[in-house]
Formats: structure tokens, C-alpha cells, sequence
């Protein structure tokens, strides 16, 4: 993100505009937490994970007189159009700000992947590697000890964080919420890589999916003929922190100075993601209210990599 917000600034800049930073999302807004930013202000953050400007929940903005404020505080300062970088949530507050007739834009931004409009929206990238080391890890001391290890990772709705980690982690199984996995089914994965030899067995589950890693773990004990000693990891929100990878700093940059242009020559009312390598625009109709969900295929893949 703060990629994204670095961008944004020095584009507008570059175009003789004026560029505010709004603290705490759509909290600022209403609370009117905004500061000008210059170039120095954007300096050095580049190589940091989350946003220098700060995140909040903000219940009131859903509300009619919430985002009177909001619209109310950015006529105060004059200003003409608003970058919002995140995911549903947010872009369902950009398109209500839209069509209060502040001209806004997006940058799909979240590790879920789940946002229409981005074949692969900002963050993923860093949060999957930081998976995929904890899987690497865990293989380690598995091999070790002969012990399978059921990886929770995030992904409350959308499974595609826990997919792509499974497939490049060499997961024996893969647990999401779009399609339904059973104990019994986890078992025989693990139970059948045991019988084929393997030292170590891994078995990444989306926080989301039916069955999570505390009734996956139960259930197993439960078995005689797993073969492995079964532990459960939660790897939580370390996936949101660490140093962005350079595909997230380039994909935040790109998309951040491609919403800057588009909306300082009179385009908005929609999401900049990336399309088949181009910074593309998505009107918000075909956005908000509506998931990505993952390829099915994909899933298929994961099984058949995990024989």
C-alpha cells in the first residue's frame, strides 16, 4: 500500500496538483484527519509493509450522515477526487463517495484476491511468500519428528491465499471455504502419504473453511492409522506484516500512478487493477457486492501434485 500512496502523491504532484493523505481511512475522513503531502512526506516508506497512513474500522460511514461528513470535510479543503486503496469493504465506501458526487477511484488492494477487477490484487504477493516460508519451515522440523502439520492460513471468504500456498508449499491437502473438504477426507490424504513414504505431511486450511484447524486436529487424534503425529499452526496476522516482495512494490506503483493519472484527467468511478499485465479500470457496477472465488481447476492441480 504504501507503494500505492507513494505513487499517487508524486504523480499528482508531478501534475502541479495538490495531494492530501487522509489518516485512518474512512475514520479521517469524517474525523477530518488530513494533512498535505509533499514529496519528502512519501520518501523512505516504500520498503514497509501496511500503510503509514494508517487503517480503522469505521461503522459510522456506512450511515447517510457519516458520509455527509466525510463529503463535507473534503468540499472544506477543496479537494476534487479521492484515491482509495483496499479491498471490498473499501471500494464499497469509494463507490458510495462516487455517487455523492466526490469523484473517486480505486487500487485493488488485498491479500484474499478475492476483488473483481486485478488478476492479482496488492499484497498477495508478499502474503503468499510469508505462507510459503512458514511452510518451508514447517517441513523442516516435520521431516524431523515424522509429523503432519495443519497450516491456518487467512482467507475468511476466499480460499485463493490457502490454494496458491498449497500448491507451491507441496501441501498434501488443501481445506477452503468455496468447496468442501471432510475430516475423513484429510485423513485419508495424510494416512495415504504416510503409507507412500513421505516423512512429513502439511495440510494448508483457509481460517474460513468449514472445518477449521481446531476440528481437523481433533478429529485426527482421534484416528489409529494417520501415521503421523498431528499439530496445528495459526499463522495469523504475520501474513500482513514483513517487507513487501519487489512484485508488490512494482504492482502498487503501477496501479497507484495509473489511479493518479486517470483521475486527474476526469476519470473515476471505478477500480485500477492489473488485467493480463495492464493497469486496467473496472467500473464499480461490476465490483462491489461480488467476489472473484478461485478456479476450480486449480484445486483439481492441488490434488494431483499431492500424490
Amino acid at each position: 500500500m504504501n507503494a500505492a500512496i507513494r505513487a499517487v502523491a508524486r504523480v499528482g504532484i508531478s501534475r502541479d496538483c495538490k495531494v492530501y493523505g487522509v489518516r485512518q481511512g474512512y475514520l479521517g475522513l469524517m474525523t477530518d484527519d488530513i494533512s498535505l503531502l509533499g514529496l519528502r512526506e512519501v520518501g523512505g516508506i516504500m520498503q514497509l509493509g501496511g500503510t503509514f497512513l494508517g487503517s480503522a474500522r469505521a461503522p459510522e460511514f456506512k450511515t447517510i450522515e457519516g458520509r455527509q461528513k466525510a463529503v463535507d470535510n473534503l468540499h472544506k479543503r477543496s479537494i476534487d477526487g479521492v484515491v482509495v486503496i483496499g479491498g471490498n469493504g473499501s471500494q464499497t465506501g469509494a463507490n458510495a463517495l462516487d455517487e455523492m458526487g466526490i469523484p473517486t477511484i480505486g487500487v485493488a488492494s488485498t491479500i484474499d484476491n478475492d476483488l473483481i477487477g486485478s488478476d492479482i490484487t496488492l499484497g498477495v504477493d508478499t502474503a503468499l511468500n510469508i505462507a510459503l516460508e512458514a511452510v518451508d519451515r514447517l517441513k523442516v522440523t516435520a521431516s524431523s519428528h515424522r509429523r503432519a502439520f495443519l497450516l491456518e492460513v487467512m482467507g475468511r471468504d476466499c480460499g485463493y491465499l490457502a490454494l496458491m500456498t498449497g500448491i507451491a508449499g507441496g501441501a498434501e491437502a488443501v481445506v477452503i471455504p468455496e468447496i468442501d473438504t471432510t475430516p475423513e477426507e484429510v485423513v485419508e490424504e495424510l494416512s495415504a502419504s504416510y503409507r507412500r513414504g513421505k516423512t512429513n505431511g502439511i495440510v494448508i486450511v483457509a481460517e474460513g473453511a468449514k472445518y477449521g484447524v481446531n476440528q481437523l486436529l481433533e478429529y485426527c487424534g482421534q484416528q489409529p492409522d494417520v501415521g503421523f503425529e498431528i499439530r496445528a499452526v495459526t499463522l495469523g496476522h504475520v501474513q500482513r506484516g514483513g517487507t513487501p516482495t519487489a512484485y508488490d512494490r512494482l504492482l502498487g506503483t503501477r496501479l497507484g500512478a495509473n489511479a493518479a493519472e486517470r483521475l486527474i484527467n476526469g476519470e473515476h468511478g471505478g477500480v485500477v487493477g492489473m488485467i493480463k499485465g495492464t493497469e486496467t479500470l473496472t467500473p464499480y457496477t461490476a465490483v462491489v457486492g461480488k467476489t472473484k472465488g478461485v478456479d476450480p481447476k486449480l484445486f483439481a492441480l492441488a490434488d494431483v501434485l499431492a500424490k
